[in-house]
């Protein structure tokens, strides 16, 4: 993710979550931080239809924000965003990387235990509609950065 791609990461951010969607300035504040941040997007036909965004301060590694545009769900472009904020907490010499996911997001919680994520905490109503946050984690010492195979541990 460039500076130049943040109007447009900010317009899908508001459809995405209305209710606690990022203002634009901490885009800006994020993407100004590049020794501990890493941003992404993914395109499709010219238009960015995901993004994803890591902290990473030694040892641990933090998923700050990560979504798909609905219409592109299912096609692989979250396993992708993700794979690839997992390989960044690797080069940067992460042990752990943490995230958080609402209590009603089944989706999202699949993909990340998919990924070797498991759940460690709950945040009650962590959200500002009052949905309580997950707050999952992945070891990296004893994980791959390829999602597990159904029926495999």
């Amino acid at each position: 993710m460039g500076t130049a791609d943040i109007p447009a990461v900010h317009d899908l951010e508001r459809r995405l979550f209305p209710v606690d969607a990022w203002p634009l300035q901490m885009f800006v504040d994020e993407l100004a931080q590049a020794e501990t941040r890493r941003y992404l997007v993914a395109e499709h036909g010219g238009h960015i239809v995901g993004y994803a965004g890591l902290m990473c301060i030694e040892p641990i590694a933090d998923v700050q924000t990560i979504a798909v545009v609905p219409e592109q769900e299912g096609k692989g472009i979250g396993s992708a965003l993700l794979t690839e904020l997992i390989r960044e907490s690797r080069r940067r010499s992460a042990e752990d990387v943490l995230l958080e996911v609402r209590a009603d997001n089944p989706r999202a919680q699949q993909l990340y235990r998919r990924f070797g994520f498991d759940q460690i905490h709950v945040r009650p109503r962590y959200y500002r509609d009052g949905v309580d946050a997950l707050i999952m984690r992945l070891r990296l010492d004893a994980t791959d950065t390829t999602p597990r195979e159904a029926g495999r541990p």
